[in-house]
């Protein structure tokens, strides 16, 4: 076991009692002995040999206790030569490495560390014993240069640790103790030295000297700040230029990404590593969050940037405190309103601000009684008296939802903002109740008498009566309420459900007066399409009315109604719910603060509740409600729902025409309206979940082949070629086993690489089309042989047999002229499911027929006007679904110009379909939200045009077929058929010559666009996915951006899409059109106004409610994007003259908004197809080589590239404003993007990089994005770095001096040590061993090259 600590202790006092029996001698004859070096060198050498024979014999694992065990017996000693002898020992043993020859077998650097270490760590360590701690730090500086760099770290710590204890207010007497260690310190620093990597010392001086604690001993403050100070280069070049003023758009689904996570303690932005960055970085982004709380729909925004979770209680204080803010704010705000601003507008505001702290207080993210006393606070003093009803409202919005179910207590704080805001010597008169603001002016009232209902309740008194200003509100409220006769053309009844909702003995009056409104009663009746009955209320409770009942009134209203659904469902009544009833319904599942009774109840409990109950005829009615009337709708209540769909579309209870084709048309709607950043996240996320309801169609081609579309156009316009991941191949594997089929070449072409290989590689299902006009003939002679009805019937509806009886009835009516009255029978017993592979066969069949036939003549107008009677006379198949069939179909060239004209000829040569569409869009408006009589035109256009969905026009009228019709109350054919015209013009784009087909299809359809739900996304994706066909298409993208211009011209002001100038251009003949760069700039410049808030806004106000984009920056940042693609100028251009609005007109832009020109700019460019954003490639590229980069020394680079420091002195050049522009851009970006930037560096920079200040203009650009690619694609960043090496060695080999090698040495064991690690080891080992010998030195640590083998020089230069 080696030798035990007793027999090394023993050892230890023999060592010593040898030396004092000389010293006993010396004592006696100290005034007469002459000590001679023989005698000194004699004793030092005896004890040596002693030390080295007992530590030789040592086991290893006891050397650490020996060693501890003589360093206690050292700082036992008072006798200064005994100690310096001792410690000459030790010095002896390390410089000797006597430790190699013994059982211990123990490394040198081991060793030394572990003396150091039993030195530093011993208790008897302490300034106050001035010799000891003297010798000890003097002999650590002697020694700590054998230590290896980690030991140096540790005992680096250690040192900072002891030198704490020293008070700074220690007199003079200990310098020289300070001194010493100062010496020890500066050595370890010393990075000509280099005993360890300098980041490593930097780390462990920031965690034990933070900024907000106390400092070891002043003396040493300027050798420490400065060492820190030293790697400010190092944190500019990983900092984001101008990062405090960059800003997301929320709704832009690039926002959602971790670039903008915030600390939910502090709202400091998350810095990674020790180093100094610049100190507004490490302030508090109190205006980035204000700015995100302020748009409509940010709160799952703020929830990412805070890490909040839902599940998780948390209060967030921060949070809290800017709620606060943004309320007081908004009181100024209408301080200063005149009485010409928009009533509506404001009304709007204050219903954001309450849903936020509804939702943020639910969630328990913030406290309402501490935001009630930091609100009075703050308003003390202020006198904001026209604010204080908004104040209320928002205040009464929480208070009455919650306070039946928490302590009063929680809500007496309110009572001193009465004291406050109310006076006690003058009343207030009552507010104008036929006015909607009324509401807002008697919230204080409504309050009190919520707080009055709990304090009754819990049998206790108020600290204070109402006050004497609210009086006559409460006496008006009281008469009210022994008002039996309420109206409906004022707010009364609004207002007794705000005061009263927490008292049903009050509350039941008036909600019973909104109930009746809707509901109805069985003695007055109206009519739904298909001669449906229906309850008779029509008109539903306005908007306006809605707005204005508080959020525990609108969970009353909506629950109410929820449970009258449940109950007609289970009732199975035959009398359809009331059309105000539906209306109302839809109107109140906007509201994002009753989500859990609203969409979420929707989804969760009512429609599976529904379908339990077989109610198809609710189920109808909830689908329609989601295709036509929600908004907003969060994207994992859209895939849920399509689950629903596709596990509905499996019960045989649901195989009826009118239900299948809503659930088919409600799936298709779905599926192409996911948005290309909702895709990958919500897809991925339903494959791992194990009870997930599957979002894939076992049966449905058309669905299927949509969803793969959608796939493609994500992927491309969020940058992603190839997704990476299972869950992308486990889609498409699925979609072929259940639907298998492939794509024309003109669409593959379109595809990301990725996809179009996956496709290209599936085995080709090629249809012999031979075969199947075989199959015809003989099928349509069996069908004409056959006599006996029952027979025909049985035969074409066997299961399991060829899909061929449309294919029939086609060939039947070329020859006849009409159906026969059984084949309705025929197809009633096939059944809308199996007719789908019907109508595909027909399909190919058809087009083959007419191929092979010729394109022209009699034959194939004749086989048209069949097709339309199919349609329209006798019903056999809607046109949405045949449309949708025909254009999905996988044809050659040939047979898809065919394909497509047959299309364009059945919608447009004969007048059934164009005839409704232009009804429907000249009698109705798709603002149903301010409309009160949709029935009545809805009704209309019925009735003018029937729908039939049972094949009524060949049904034998002596013995038809009855099927109970479905209630319609908001659906059409016209709107059905919008998703359809969304594919068909995107297949027709792919088609090399079809460009005036696409014209023709969009002069006399596109009016149908008014009512597109999200017609600016459309063409965002449209011109986007399909921007390089479109090229040389100018005359098709300006028709297509015309054409959703004048759909909307009649309901939009004219500045709500398409600038002044735009507009010009679409007016001309000519299609050539060269913007100047004032265009752009005007049009970057309303982007930047939108952002930034400025009033009036460039763009319409509206109600972003039922707005297709949450708020206005996604309106401005959509339309402006889209007016770009369009442009006659290819996207190279474009992207340079968007570059160019800040770098050549710079001087024209005001210079404290420069950042916000620079992040409309990012947004732009990252929101633009990748030839447009590949510009500032170009750009960089051309900056680089450019003087001062050029030359070497010419520039101090870190002032230069201090975007904020340049500009405050006005030094900027323009490789300045170029790098801050980068950033911005980038920092924007989606990772598909930036997962480009490797290969960006390897063919663009590498080859041109040969001087240092170039290097460290790509170490500026590329080094604040390395944590997101660490984060997201760990891969990219090994690579980005391999790069970095391999030009680092150009630039070392082309200079023949480097001076910056420390900060470029800092910058990348940055990346070391918060990134790759090790793994990149091995590629950048050999690279290192190529740098000349002062950067080979340096970077020792990252190749765990020794010092001896960086000093000695390469044989042969590595070639690059």
């Amino acid at each position: 076991m080696g030798i035990s600590r007793k027999h090394f202790i023993f050892s230890y006092c023999g060592l010593k009692a040898a030396d004092r029996r000389g010293e006993a001698v010396e004592e006696a004859f100290c005034s007469v002995i002459l000590h001679t070096e023989e005698s000194e060198k004699w004793k030092l050498d005896h004890n040596i040999n002693l030390l080295k024979n007992l530590i030789g014999s040592m086991q290893k694992d006891a050397l650490d206790v020996a060693l501890k065990t003589y360093v206690s017996r050292i700082y036992q000693q008072k006798n200064g030569r005994r100690i310096d002898l001792l410690l000459d020992l030790l010095e002896f043993m390390i410089e000797n490495n006597i430790l190699r020859d013994g059982t211990t077998n123990v490394k040198h650097e081991h060793f030394c560390k572990m003396i150091c270490e039993s030195l530093l760590s011993s208790d008897h360590l302490s300034y106050q014993a001035s010799v000891m701690w003297i010798k000890t730090f003097h002999y650590i500086r002697k020694v700590i240069g054998g230590v290896d760099y980690k030991g140096c770290r540790d005992l680096l710590k250690l040192v900072l640790e002891k030198c704490t204890s020293i008070p700074v207010s220690e007199n003079v007497c200990v310098m020289p103790r300070i001194e010493c260690v100062l010496n020890l310190i500066t050595y370890i620093l010393d990075r000509n030295a280099c005993l360890l990597p300098a980041y490593l010392a930097v780390n462990e001086i920031t965690k034990i000297c933070p900024e907000d604690r106390k400092w070891p001993h002043w003396k040493m403050g300027t050798l420490l700040s400065d060492f820190i100070h030293s790697f400010r280069p190092a944190a500019q070049m990983v900092t984001v230029s101008g990062r405090c003023h960059l800003l997301p758009v929320v709704g832009h689904s690039l926002s959602t990404n971790n670039v903008w996570r915030l600390s939910s303690n502090s709202l400091k932005f998350p810095l990674i590593g020790p180093l100094p960055y610049d100190k507004e970085l490490s302030e508090p982004q109190t205006r980035l969050l204000r700015y995100v709380l302020e748009q409509p729909y940010s709160r799952d925004m703020v929830c990412n940037m805070l890490g909040l979770n839902k599940q998780i209680k948390q209060r967030c204080e921060v949070l809290e405190e800017q709620l606060v803010d943004l309320v007081v704010m908004a009181m100024e705000r209408s301080e200063n309103d005149d009485a010409t601003s928009d009533e509506g507008l404001s009304q709007l505001l204050w219903q954001h601000l309450s849903s936020q702290v509804i939702y943020f207080v639910l969630f328990q993210f913030a406290s309402f009684p501490h935001m009630v006393l930091s609100l009075y606070e703050k308003l003390k003093g202020r006198n904001l008296n026209k604010g204080r009803d908004h104040l209320m409202w928002v205040l009464l919005q929480f208070i009455s939802g919650s306070i039946q179910k928490n302590p009063l207590k929680d809500f007496l704080p309110v009572m001193k903002l009465y004291d406050l805001l109310y006076s006690d010597d003058q009343t207030i008169p009552v507010p104008d109740i036929n006015k909607a603001q009324s509401t807002h002016g008697m919230a204080s009232t409504c309050i009190w008498i919520h707080l009055n209902k709990k304090a009754q309740t819990d049998k206790v008194v108020l600290p204070r009566p109402i006050p004497f200003a609210l009086q006559e509100h409460l006496e008006y409220l009281k008469e009210c309420l022994n008002n039996r006769n309420l109206s409906m053309s004022d707010y009364k009844i609004a207002l007794l459900c705000n005061a009263y909702s927490t008292n049903n003995e009050y509350f039941n009056l008036p909600l019973a007066k909104l109930v009746e409104s809707i509901y109805g009663d069985n003695k007055h009746t109206t009519l739904l399409p298909g001669n449906l009955v229906a309850s008779a209320p029509t008109q539903p409770l306005p908007m306006s009315l809605l707005d204005s009942l508080t959020v525990h009134a609108k969970m009353s209203l909506i629950h109410g109604i929820v449970h009258r659904v449940i109950r007609q469902a289970k009732a199975k009544t035959n009398i359809a719910n009331a059309p105000a009833l539906v209306e109302t319904y839809s109107r109140l599942l906007v509201y994002m603060e009753i989500e859990s009774l609203g969409i979420k109840g929707f989804i969760s409990q009512l429609l599976p509740t529904v379908l339990n109950s077989s109610a198809w005829g609710m189920l109808h009615t909830l689908l329609e409600m989601f295709s036509y009337r929600l908004h907003h709708t969060q994207p994992h209540y859209r895939v849920q729902l399509l689950g629903h769909l596709h596990t509905l579309s499996t019960i045989p209870h649901t195989n009826q025409n009118q239900l299948h084709l809503c659930v088919e048309s409600t799936a298709l709607r779905l599926i192409i309206g996911l948005g290309s950043f909702e895709v990958q996240p919500q897809l991925s996320r339903l494959l791992t979940e194990p009870s997930r309801p599957s979002f894939l169609s076992n049966e449905s081609e058309e669905l299927n082949r949509a969803l793969v579309l959608t796939l493609s156009r994500a992927m491309h316009v969020t940058g992603v070629d190839n997704f990476s991941s299972s869950w992308f191949r486990e889609i498409l594997s699925q979609i072929m086993q259940s639907t298998p089929h492939n794509w024309p070449t003109n669409t593959l072409v379109c595809f990301p690489s990725s996809l179009a290989e996956f496709f290209t590689s599936q085995p080709a299902h090629v249809a012999d089309k031979k075969q199947l006009r075989h199959n015809v003939e003989t099928e349509y002679k069996k069908w004409k042989s056959l006599v006996n009805e029952s027979d025909i019937i049985a035969h074409f509806s066997m299961q399991g047999s060829s899909p061929l009886f449309l294919c029939i009835l086609w060939k039947n009516m070329l020859e006849e002229n009409r159906v026969p009255s059984t084949a309705h029978k025929v197809l009633d017993r096939l059944g809308p499911r199996a007719l789908s592979a019907h109508l595909r066969t027909f399909a190919d069949y058809m087009v083959f027929e007419l191929n092979n036939t010729g394109v022209s003549g009699q034959y194939l107008n004749k086989s048209i006007d069949t097709l339309n009677e199919m349609v329209w006379r006798y019903n056999i198949v809607p046109i949405d679904r045949l449309v949708l069939c025909l254009a999905l179909r996988n044809f050659d060239e040939t047979e898809a110009r065919l394909c497509f004209l047959i299309i364009h000829m059945l919608l447009l040569k004969p007048q059934d379909f164009k005839m409704r569409v232009q009804e429907f869009v000249r009698e109705n408006s798709p603002e149903h939200w301010l409309q009160s009589n949709w029935h009545e035109k809805h009704m209309a256009f019925h009735r003018k045009y029937p729908e039939k969905f049972y094949y009524e026009g060949i049904q034998d009228l002596n013995s038809p077929i009855q099927h109970q019709y479905l209630p319609i109350y908001f659906g059409n054919v016209c709107l059905r058929f919008l998703p359809v015209l969304d594919i068909l013009l995107h297949r027709i784009i792919e088609q090399p010559t079809l460009t005036n087909l696409a014209e023709k299809i969009l002069e006399s359809l596109g009016i149908l666009y008014k009512f597109h739900d999200h017609p600016i996304t459309y063409l965002y994706n449209t011109l986007h996915y399909y921007h390089k066909l479109l090229i040389q298409k100018t005359g098709l993208k300006r028709r297509l951006v015309q054409t959703i211009m004048s759909a909307h011209q009649e309901i939009r002001p004219s500045n709500w899409f398409l600038s002044e100038d735009y507009q010009r251009f679409i007016q001309e003949d000519n299609m050539e059109w060269s913007p100047s760069l004032d265009y752009y700039v005007r049009l970057v410049g309303r982007l930047v106004d939108t952002i930034n808030g400025k009033s009036p806004s460039p763009f319409p106000n509206c109600d972003w409610r039922f707005n297709e984009f949450p708020s206005p920056a996604a309106h401005a940042l959509y339309v402006t994007c889209v007016e770009l693609m369009a442009l006659p100028t290819n996207g190279a251009t474009v992207g340079g003259a968007l570059l160019e609005v800040v770098l050549r007109n710079c001087t024209q832009l005001p210079r404290e908004k420069i950042m916000s020109w620079m992040n409309a700019v990012g947004l732009l460019l990252t929101a633009l197809p990748d030839t447009y954003w590949m510009s500032l490639n170009t750009k960089i590229a051309e900056v680089v080589t450019s003087p001062p980069l050029t030359i070497q020394g010419m520039c101090q680079p870190f002032q230069l590239f201090n975007f904020t420091e340049s500009m405050t002195v006005l030094a900027e050049q323009n490789c300045t404003y170029l790098l801050a522009l980068s950033h911005a851009v980038w920092h924007h970006a989606g990772i598909g993007q930036l997962s480009q930037l490797p290969q960006f560096l390897r063919e663009t920079l590498k080859p041109i990089i040969k001087k240092e200040e170039q290097f460290l203009y790509l170490c500026h650009l590329v080094g604040p994005f390395l944590q997101r690619l660490n984060l997201e694609r760990t891969r990219c960043l090994m690579e980005l770095v391999v790069e970095l090496y391999e030009i680092l060695v150009n630039v070392d080999k082309s200079c023949d001096h480097l001076n910056y090698i420390d900060p470029i040495a800092d910058f990348l064991y940055h990346i070391k040590y918060m990134f790759v690690g090790d793994s990149v080891k091995n590629d950048v080992e050999k690279i290192i061993r190529n740098f000349r010998q002062s950067l080979q030195i340096r970077m020792r640590f990252i190749s765990h090259i020794n010092i001896e083998e960086a000093m000695t020089p390469l044989s042969a230069p590595m070639s690059t």
